[in-house]
């Protein structure tokens, strides 16, 4: 399956049904009266976040949404039926925006979270409803309401535990699929990664979902190489962690880089809690190895990064993915992070209290 995580789809709610203009007419009952019944209100167009998606493919496929129209009312007092909804099943994440890309309508993160896009027209009012004491006879009716329509953009953001950046084959792919059931695709060439990915990590009998997104390059935020599109699948992680390889010119330089792009896109990753990691220490000597964690010890205190224990620098960790080598310490550091931000949802929105 592809992965979509932008569409912009058109909807329309259904319109009502029209009232009826009808009149009792029954063997020996001379004066039946009006009995018109009203037309039914048109469907709305609806969002719900389910379980079991991750990308808005099915929208690149079909772009047009429209409810059902009322049923319009009948004679014998029989009101029209609800035109049926049009639903748009989303994944978790997804957040709708106007037409314009900028004005949240509604931000989907709870599985069986609906809202209303769109709201069916009303049904018209049948000749029975305008009878009065001095129009025992009324012969008008109302048409239905028509429905409402717009163009939406769905934007789907990956609810993940933590994020995994850094630049083109830093190893982010190789670390996620040796921590989890993931496997992406995996290459000696930059840009191997081309779509986010998710997995699930178990560490110490506890489990978080790590989120991969394609590598950043300088000039990033001005569309150079992928661009910094996907850095909005990281933006509800709670801690990033961050892979420096060690095989690169600059372990230093390579961090910048990344850090820039962060604070040039915004909306709080330069804020977020931040683990960095040294990868493929396996492939380097023991000198080259000594040299670029210096590099990099140099431009985390330079670049002043958010600390993911919010109290001292934290020294970079030296991982390599292939050779197991510091993937727990890493793992672990990051939970105790995600571990923090659980604990602090809890406190300030407790499960609720059974009661019978």
């Amino acid at each position: 399956m592809k992965f979509l995580d932008q569409a912009k789809i058109y909807v329309r709610s259904g319109d009502g049904g029209a009232g009826c203009v009808s009149f009792r007419r029954e063997k020996f009952i001379e004066f039946g009266g009006p009995d018109g019944g009203d037309g039914g209100r048109g469907g709305d167009v609806v969002a719900e976040c389910v379980e079991g998606l991750n990308t808005l493919i099915d929208f690149r496929y079909q772009q047009h949404f429209k409810g059902k129209t009322g049923m319009h009312g009948m004679g014998k007092n029989r009101h029209g039926g609800r035109g049926a909804d049009a639903v748009l099943k989303v994944p978790e994440g997804t957040q709708i925006f106007e037409e314009d890309g900028e004005t949240l309508i509604a931000d989907l993160t709870d599985v069986g979270q609906r809202v209303t896009i769109c709201k069916g027209g009303n049904g018209g009012f049948g000749n029975l409803h305008f009878t009065t004491s001095t129009n025992r006879a009324p012969r008008r009716a109302n048409a239905g309401q028509p429905g409402e329509e717009r163009d939406i953009i769905l934007r789907l953001k990956l609810i993940a535990d933590a994020g995994l950046v850094g630049l083109p084959n830093a190893g982010k792919s190789t670390l996620l699929s040796s921590v989890s059931a993931a496997r992406p695709k995996i290459a000696d060439y930059p840009f191997t990664t081309l779509h986010p990915g998710l997995g699930v990590v178990a560490i110490d009998e506890k489990e978080f979902v790590l989120a991969d997104i394609p590598g950043l390059i300088e000039g990033a935020h001005e569309g150079t190489g992928l661009g910094d599109r996907f850095l909005g699948h990281v933006e509800r992680c709670g801690v990033l962690l961050h892979l420096v390889d060690v095989t690169g010119e600059h372990a230093g330089k390579a961090y910048k880089i990344v850090r820039g792009e962060l604070e040039a896109y915004g909306n709080g990753l330069e804020n977020k809690p931040e683990i960095v990691a040294l990868s493929k220490v396996d492939a380097v000597d023991a000198d080259t190895l000594k040299q670029q964690m210096e590099r990099l010890k140099r431009a985390i205190r330079s670049a002043g990064p958010v600390l993911a224990d919010g109290e001292k620098p934290r020294a970079p960790i030296k991982i390599s993915a292939v050779a197991g080598e510091g993937v727990t310490d890493a793992l672990r550091a990051v939970w105790r992070v995600v571990e923090g931000r659980r604990q602090d949802a809890l406190r300030i929105s407790p499960p609720p209290v059974w009661q019978p």
